[in-house]
C-alpha cells in the first residue's frame, strides 16, 4: 500500500533544536503556525506539541519545493525535510527556545489542508470560552494548553514511580456500582438485562477500596475517573480524577508520610521545586478561630479574631444580641487598607452577603480615631479592650461580621482572600502546604433537621470520643485530614472504621435504621465481620493538583475535553437525547416537565 509520508520519518520535534544541531539533515512534522514571505524567501513558523521551529523555503536553494510552498497556510499539516543552519545576524529571536537556528527545507509533503481556524493558535487569545471547547480539537494546539497537558503527563507518572516503589498494588475498581450515599447526586446507568434496576457510576472508589483491605491488599493506589452529578464551578466537573490509595496495618503518621513524600516527588519531578517536610499543621479548630476557612491560605497574614467577650454587653445592640443569642462576632484587621473608598466597602458588604452575613460593620483609624457609623456606640474602655485585642493602628481598616460562627467564619474567611487578591499580598510563586486535622465527624443539617457526615459515613472517631456518640454528637472528633496547598484542598483522608459496632453505631447518629444499613451497606458491614484489618487512606484531587502546578485558574484548561458549567459537552454536543429505541429497550420512557 502507498504510505503517504513515504521514505519521510519525523528525526526530531519542532521544540528541541538548537546550535549543537548545525548542520545536521533533519525531518519535521507538525502544523503551520504562520506564514511569512519576505522577497521571495518563505519563512514559516513550524509547530508540533514540544515548540516551533522556523522553516524557510528559498528559490535559491531549491526552486520547485520553493514553488510548493506559496500555497500552503495557517493549521495546513506539513512533512518536510532540510538542514539547520544557524540565523543570520539580527534575525536571532531570543524569545524562541530554537531561536538561534532554521531549517532550509529541501523536501516538502502536504500531508492536509485546513480550514482557517476560529481564532488564534496563541496563548492569551480574546475569545469566550464556549468557543474554544466547541473547537476543543483546535484549542488543545494553544502552547498553553500543551504545556498543562504535558505536565498532566509528568505529574501522573511521578505518583505511579512514587507509589510503585512504595509497595502499592494498582488495582481497578468497577465503575458500574452500586448508588450510595457519599455527599453528592449519584449519575444513574439503566440496566437493560435487569429492567427497571439502575447501576451508578462511583463517586468515589471508597468502599472497594476498603473491601481491598479486608481482602489483605494492604497498599493499594488507582488514578481514577470518580463522578457527581452536582452544580459546577472553576474547580468542579462532573467527571473528575483523583489519586486514590489506602493502606492497612497503619495510622495518621504512616498516611500522611506517604502523602507528603509523593508530593514532593510531584514538584521536583514536574516543576524541578524542593518543598520542605513535614508540611505543617492545624487543627480544624484554630483554623476556623484564626482564618475562617477549613482550608486556609497561609501565604499572608490577616488574622480573624474574636472579640465577642468584648462586645457582649456593648451598647452597639446588633452585637449585643447575637452575642446573648449564642453567635460571635469577629473583626478582620486590614492593616494599611484605610485608603478603601466608601464604594470599595460596600462592594465588600455585597460580596459577604454570599456568604449570608446580613451585614458588614466597619472602622477605619485614622490619625488614632475612630471614622465609622458605629463608633459611638462603644466606651472608651471597650474602644481600648479591641484596639489592643485587634492591633489597631493609624491606617487600619477592621471589618466586622455578627451572626452564627457558621456564617461570621465563611463571610471573614473568604473576605480574607479577596482583600489579599486586591492587596498584592499574596507571594504567587510559594507553595505552601498545610494540613488541617481533627475535623468534626458531623453537622448537623437544618434544612433535614439531621446530623450529617463532614467527610463521610465511614471515618472512623477518636476512641476515647466513643461515648459522645450518643450524647453529644457534635463534639466527636473524626481522625479526617484533609491537605490544602495555597487555601485549596488538593486531598483528604481518615482512618476508616473496621468495627461493625462502631459502623452500625454511625449510622444510628445518621439516623439510620438498622434495616437501611443493611439495605445499602450490608456487603461492607458484612465485610467489617470478616477479619477487617485496622486502615486508612486518602484521596487527591489530581486535577486540582495539576491546575495550581500549571498555575491556571480553572480545571478545565487541564482536562483534554472538559465540561462546561451546564454538565455539558460543546465538541460532542453531550448529553443528547436517546432514540425511542433505546429507551424501550431500557424500558424507560421520559416525561417532560
Amino acid at each position: 500500500m502507498a504510505d503517504i509520508l513515504g521514505n519521510m520519518r519525523r528525526t526530531h520535534s519542532c521544540g528541541e533544536l538548537g546550535i549543537a544541531d548545525i548542520g545536521k539533515e533533519v525531518v519535521l512534522m507538525g502544523w503551520v503556525q504562520r506564514r511569512r514571505d519576505h522577497g521571495g524567501v518563505i519563512f514559516v513558523d513550524f509547530r508540533d506539541r514540544e515548540g516551533m521551529t522556523q522553516i524557510v523555503f528559498s528559490p535559491e536553494e531549491n526552486p520547485p519545493v520553493h514553488e510548493k510552498a506559496h500555497v500552503i497556510r495557517s493549521e495546513y499539516v506539513l512533512g518536510v525535510r532540510g538542514v539547520i543552519r544557524k540565523r543570520p545576524e539580527g534575525m536571532i529571536n531570543p524569545k524562541m527556545k530554537t531561536g538561534m537556528i532554521e531549517v532550509v527545507i529541501t523536501e516538502l509533503k502536504i500531508l492536509n489542508a485546513a480550514k482557517t481556524p476560529p481564532f488564534l493558535i496563541e496563548d492569551n487569545i480574546e475569545v469566550s470560552e464556549s468557543i474554544r471547547l466547541t473547537h476543543r480539537h483546535i484549542d488543545l494546539r494553544r502552547p498553553q494548553l500543551a504545556r498543562n497537558i504535558i505536565t498532566r503527563h509528568k505529574t501522573s507518572v511521578a505518583v505511579r514511580n512514587y507509589l510503585n516503589q512504595k509497595g502499592f498494588l494498582d488495582i481497578e475498581t468497577p465503575f458500574l456500582t452500586k448508588s450510595t450515599p457519599e455527599g453528592a447526586r449519584d449519575y444513574l446507568v439503566p440496566s437493560r438485562v435487569n429492567e427497571g434496576c439502575f447501576f451508578a457510576l462511583p463517586q468515589s472508589p471508597q468502599l472497594f477500596k476498603q473491601l481491598l483491605m479486608v481482602a489483605g491488599y494492604d497498599r493499594y493506589y488507582q488514578i481514577v475517573r470518580c463522578f457527581r452529578d452536582e452544580d459546577l464551578r472553576a474547580d468542579r466537573q462532573p467527571e473528575f480524577t483523583q489519586i486514590d490509595l489506602e493502606m492497612s496495618f497503619i495510622g495518621e503518621e504512616d498516611i500522611m508520610a506517604i502523602a507528603e513524600g509523593m508530593i514532593q516527588t510531584i514538584f521536583k519531578a514536574v516543576l524541578e521545586k524542593e518543598v520542605t517536610i513535614p508540611f505543617k499543621r492545624l487543627t480544624y479548630d484554630v483554623a476556623m478561630d484564626k482564618y475562617g476557612l477549613d482550608k486556609p491560605d497561609l501565604r499572608f497574614g490577616l488574622e480573624l479574631t474574636d472579640i465577642s467577650d468584648i462586645v457582649q454587653n456593648t451598647g452597639f445592640k446588633v452585637f449585643a444580641d447575637v452575642v446573648k443569642k449564642g453567635g460571635m462576632v469577629k473583626a478582620l484587621n486590614a492593616k494599611g487598607c484605610a485608603d478603601f473608598s466608601r464604594k470599595d466597602i460596600d462592594d465588600f458588604t455585597a460580596f459577604v452577603a454570599i456568604y449570608k452575613a446580613k451585614g458588614l460593620a466597619w472602622i477605619k483609624v485614622k490619625d488614632n480615631e475612630w471614622q465609622s457609623p458605629i463608633a459611638k456606640f462603644f466606651s472608651e474602655e471597650e474602644k481600648k479592650q479591641m484596639a489592643e485585642k485587634i492591633n489597631m493602628e493609624k491606617d487600619d481598616l477592621i471589618f466586622f461580621v455578627a451572626d452564627r460562627s457558621k456564617v461570621v467564619n465563611e463571610a471573614l474567611g473568604n473576605l480574607r482572600n479577596l482583600l489579599a487578591e486586591k492587596k498584592n499580598l499574596i507571594n504567587k510563586d510559594e507553595f505552601n502546604l498545610l494540613w488541617v486535622t481533627h475535623f468534626p465527624l458531623f453537622e448537623y443539617d437544618d434544612t433535614e433537621k439531621r446530623y450529617t457526615s463532614v467527610h463521610h459515613p465511614f471515618t472512623a472517631p477518636f476512641e476515647e470520643d466513643y461515648e459522645n456518640l450518643s450524647a453529644n454528637p457534635l463534639a466527636v472528633r473524626s481522625r479526617a485530614y484533609d491537605l490544602v496547598l495555597n487555601g485549596s484542598e488538593i486531598g483528604g483522608g481518615s482512618i476508616r472504621i473496621h468495627d461493625r459496632e462502631i459502623q452500625e453505631r454511625i449510622f444510628t447518629v445518621l439516623n439510620m435504621d438498622k434495616e437501611e444499613a443493611e439495605k445499602k451497606f450490608g456487603f461492607l458491614l458484612s465485610a467489617l465481620e470478616s477479619g477487617a484489618p485496622p486502615h486508612g487512606g486518602m484521596a487527591f484531587g489530581f486535577d486540582r493538583l495539576v491546575m495550581i502546578l500549571c498555575g491556571q485558574s480553572s480545571i478545565r484548561d487541564v482536562i483534554a475535553f472538559p465540561k462546561t458549567q451546564r454538565a455539558g459537552c460543546l465538541l460532542t454536543d453531550a448529553p443528547s437525547k436517546a432514540s425511542p429505541e433505546q429507551l424501550q429497550e431500557l424500558s424507560l420512557k421520559v416525561i417532560t416537565q
